[in-house]
């Protein structure tokens, strides 16, 4: 045989071994199930939230999943009537569900983790108490992602509590899948729209484009400036497609700057109306979006780590605009009239920057945030909207 008919037969030999692992490697995706699990699986939002992973709408059809539902010993008997009323649903997505109540085995080959509200039996009496309290917590997460979890491991956080510190800290802990950890903050952004909704008397799912800035459970601001009503019925008509700023329909400036502002903050306080359903549909949303897209032209308010986008300090958790595509997310930088004032900002990040530090023991006291001039919305709210949306803005009468 000579020399060049060998290459030839070597080259195809090489091909055909090529084509044989592609072969095997796509039919490893077809058997093997997305690896999904939830911590804190006793918790509300775990019970809500199953029934839409095992739809089909967040992974698609084609996808079957695995839930394996993460929680302490003590919650094991819930877990197992859990299961069971998973098993029941006979969906044709869901390959196995089954509970994990022992640390080390945690997050085994997990493709993806949702970490919900943990909750815990120590008693802590002040502020500073809590935010250490989340440490170990995280610490032990993150090593345990690091150390079990698929290297491609997609880690999405949720809840009403500590919602940003707890996703710095995971990243903190777990720094070689830090860039594919996320805070879902379309929870206030839900509860933002239901409120506009009933003063417009339309649907919420009608009002899109309003971004959350900030500390998603706790010091935020609510823009709408570049929020958009359609389908509003009024003396102005048009296809579906046709649109009208939010601003330009909600007559009342005092409403939003008073009224919608103390109803976000009473949420926001309280937890009222951020229940399991809410946390559910808000943390299947981001995920449905994260793996097919967001849809197009729509902004989406996401907690992700700061690189300096929009004059925000680096190192910080912090809820901008973004979109979803190609199986991740692009910071919406090119939006225009989206400056947020220095005191505004300040405001923002002085808390995510206190509870980072409290939290790691680098300062002791967390100190408030005390604005030395009056805004248009006083400075003790919690979730003031964006006061700067009416300056110069003829209100229609």
């Amino acid at each position: 045989m000579t020399t060049e008919l060998m290459m030839v037969i070597a080259q195809e030999n090489l091909g055909a071994h090529i084509q044989k692992e592609q072969e095997e490697e796509g039919l490893k995706t077809c058997i093997n199930p997305l690896q999904v699990w939830i911590t804190s699986a006793s918790a509300p939002a775990c019970y809500n939230l199953i029934p839409i992973l095992t739809s089909g709408e967040v992974f698609g059809m084609h996808t079957e999943i695995s839930i394996t539902l993460f929680d302490n010993k003590q919650a094991e008997e819930y877990l197992k009537s859990l299961v069971m009323e998973t098993q029941d649903l006979a969906s044709p997505v869901l390959r196995s569900v089954s509970i994990c109540t022992k640390v080390e085995e945690a997050f085994c080959q997990a493709h993806i983790i949702v970490v919900l509200d943990d909750s815990t039996d120590k008693e802590v009496f002040t502020l500073e108490d809590c935010l250490r309290s989340r440490v170990p917590l995280c610490r032990l997460y993150g090593y345990l992602i690091e150390k079990n979890a698929h290297e491609s491991v997609r880690v999405i956080v949720g809840g009403k509590t500590f919602v940003n510190l707890k996703t710095v800290l995971l990243m903190r802990y777990a720094p070689r899948i830090a860039h594919n950890i996320i805070a879902v903050a379309l929870g206030v952004e839900g509860e933002a729209k239901a409120i506009l909704a009933r003063k417009l008397k339309t649907t919420p799912s009608y009002i899109k484009d309003v971004i959350i800035w900030g500390n998603i459970s706790g010091n935020n601001y609510v823009d709408l400036r570049k929020t958009r009503v359609y389908r509003y019925e009024s003396a102005i008509w048009g296809p579906l497609h046709y649109s009208r700023p939010l601003l330009n329909l909600i007559f009342d400036s005092e409403w939003i700057k008073r009224e919608f502002v103390a109803t976000l903050k009473n949420l926001t306080a309280t937890g009222r109306q951020f229940g399991g359903i809410l946390a559910a549909h808000s943390i299947a949303t981001t995920l449905k979006y994260w793996y097919h897209g967001s849809p197009p032209g729509e902004i989406v308010s996401l907690g992700i780590l700061s690189e300096g986008q929009f004059g925000i300090p680096k190192g910080i958790v912090f809820s901008m605009p973004v979109k979803f595509e190609n199986g991740t997310w692009v910071v919406l930088t090119d939006l225009k009239d989206t400056e947020i004032s220095e005191q505004i900002m300040t405001r923002m990040t002085s808390d995510l920057i206190q509870e980072k530090l409290v939290a790691l023991g680098d300062k002791i006291h967390f100190q408030p945030y005390q604005s030395e001039h009056k805004d248009l919305v006083p400075h003790e709210e919690k979730n003031p909207v964006m006061s700067d949306g009416f300056e110069g803005k003829t209100v229609e009468s």
